[in-house]
């Protein structure tokens, strides 16, 4: 892409960003109608209005801007969390302990750590109200924009070069190149504070990047979202996809019985609800774990063709859109008749027009997943469901998160060389075990307890206990005391919408979540802006 725009020099008493885009800068007439009173005399009057206009950038105080007042760290980060277009998120779980959920700030700074923009100053402290350095203002800009760093052995063109720290040399490097940021008189001073204007007219000339506001602007198709129903009343469960982000709806509605028998407990009240509100049905059809009973079925032609049949026929009677086979604690040797059944159901859902979509474990090579052959069952389903939790399970030995980022990441990839991205969907848990152990410092189980993320929540406020962040697992860990010592690895906003991003940047059909009504309400504006900016590819530019 050619530069049609002209560098501007503008020499102030204060440091200017030199900035080169794709449109000459518009003209807008200040009028005494204008929001503030105090940028008469800014070089950046024309921005600070237009940004104002955008809701990206606010006053200090009505009608005061304060155009030469350093830019603090939360009111810069606020304004990215704003031009893109990401929702401000009002995490259970505090990601700072010197950024109050109270404070205005609160939930854009959570949204841009859960992005992965920002994190922090060290030991779990942000600094919101520091002033933000130029150096510290590349980086943000250079990471926001997913744009690649350069060297950081590289020379930068700045005779103040030695000023700048190693860790931001690239940045600086980038932004440079980019033309969105430069330095006067050779200088770019890099510990210098952002000042208020100079800040509007960085992220002016940004946004007048026509391909990367489009980027942001544009509508996004939105992925396969399932919620299966768990422990709730048909009105609860409707209740919970109101307010989630759920487009599938998956009732635990079929069960396998003794002698090939298909259970029923449909809710026609539901299909009703579903098609009014544009919601698909794939329902749940499950073994109960019953190892013997579904040995019987598979290993039988007959009693499986029978079951088939019968599956598909209640498909047809209720117009469901798909099911969802949800098969576990399936012997070894049943694994040929396992996949016999799929591609059988896989058929004749398909000549009825319905989804099918198979359950699976991470493959850990255990008896646990021998049956699945994963790359049969991708090519016979529609869909398979990467069931991504209970790394740690109940009655194991041994504490430890349920749903690692590490763990997650590895078991997806795994399943990817045999089933391809398109098919994919990530299942995500709504639930967390809170483990007794023989210490604090202890893997060693001694009993855990499953709770839902509202009950994660209130023991927190209960015993006041302060999560730490692990980066490398991509989630909290805390530890407390009742008269026995209990730790608990968090899921929350902030870990799940690691893993959600982790399975998006490799293109994943869709998510899952078990189980619905589990979750806090901040998760789905999480998982929201997790699926909105993962979306954005901004690609470099020629200058």
């Amino acid at each position: 892409m050619k530069r049609r725009a002209k560098l501007f020099l503008l020499i102030t008493m204060t440091l200017f960003v030199s900035i080169s885009c794709n449109l000459q800068t518009p003209t807008i007439a200040l009028t005494q109608g204008a929001p503030f009173q105090d940028i008469g005399d800014s070089y950046a009057k024309t921005e600070i209005v237009a940004l104002y206009r955008d809701n990206i950038m606010a006053g200090v105080k009505p009608g005061f801007f304060a155009p030469k007042q350093p830019m603090t760290r939360a009111e810069f980060l606020t304004t990215l969390v704003r031009l893109l277009r990401l929702t401000p998120v009002q995490a259970k779980v505090p990601a700072y302990s010197d950024v109050a959920s109270s404070s205005w700030y609160y939930g854009y700074i959570q949204a841009a750590t859960e992005i992965g923009l920002a994190s922090g100053t060290g030991a779990g402290t942000f600094s919101p109200n520091r002033p933000l350095s130029r150096q510290e203002a590349a980086a943000w800009i250079v990471r926001a924009f997913k744009q690649q760093p350069g060297s950081a052995t590289a020379l930068s063109p700045y005779r103040d070069q030695s000023e700048i720290a190693p860790w931001a040399l690239p940045y600086v490097n980038t932004v440079t190149k980019l033309q969105f940021m430069g330095g006067y008189e050779g200088m770019f001073q890099p510990n210098q504070p952002l000042s208020r204007q100079e800040a509007a007219s960085l992220l002016y000339r940004i946004q007048a990047h026509k391909p990367w506001m489009n980027e942001i602007g544009k509508e996004i198709s939105p992925k396969i979202q399932i919620g299966w129903q768990y422990g709730q009343t048909t009105q609860q469960y409707k209740h919970s996809v109101l307010s989630s982000n759920v487009n599938v709806l998956s009732p635990r509605w079929f069960f396998l019985e003794k002698g090939g028998e298909l259970q029923d407990y449909s809710d026609p009240s539901l299909i009703t609800w579903a098609k009014q509100h544009n919601k698909a049905i794939w329902a749940m059809l499950g073994n109960r774990f019953d190892m013997e009973a579904t040995h019987e079925l598979l290993a039988s032609s007959a009693e499986t063709a029978d079951f088939t049949r019968s599956i598909v026929s209640t498909v047809q009677k209720y117009g469901l859109q798909g099911i969802n086979v949800d098969f576990e604690n399936v012997k070894p040797e049943d694994r040929p008749y396992f996949t016999r059944f799929i591609r059988l159901l896989g058929e004749q859902m398909h000549s009825a027009g319905a989804v099918l979509s198979v359950n699976v474990s991470p493959e850990l090579g255990s008896d646990w997943t021998a049956a699945f052959d994963y790359a049969a069952i991708g090519k016979y389903a529609d869909y398979v469901v990467l069931m991504g939790y209970d790394e740690h399970w109940a009655g194991g030995s041994y504490a430890g998160s349920v749903s690692s980022l590490p763990w997650v990441r590895s078991g997806l990839d795994t399943l990817r060389q045999d089933v391809p991205d398109h098919k994919l969907i990530l299942a995500l848990p709504f639930y967390n075990r809170d483990w007794t152990t023989k210490g604090s410092s202890s893997n060693a189980a001694l009993a855990s307890t499953d709770i839902t993320l509202q009950e994660q929540t209130d023991l927190m406020v209960r015993y006041k206990f302060r999560p730490v962040w692990n980066e490398t697992l991509g989630q909290y860990h805390a530890a407390y005391n009742n008269g026995a010592v209990h730790r608990i690895w968090l899921e929350d906003s902030r870990s799940l919408s690691l893993k959600y991003q982790m399975a998006a940047s490799r293109g994943v059909a869709g998510y899952a979540y078990w189980h619905i009504g589990g979750e806090t309400p901040d998760v789905w504006t999480s998982l929201s802006n997790a699926e909105r900016y993962s979306t954005y590819l901004f690609h470099s530019f020629d200058l």
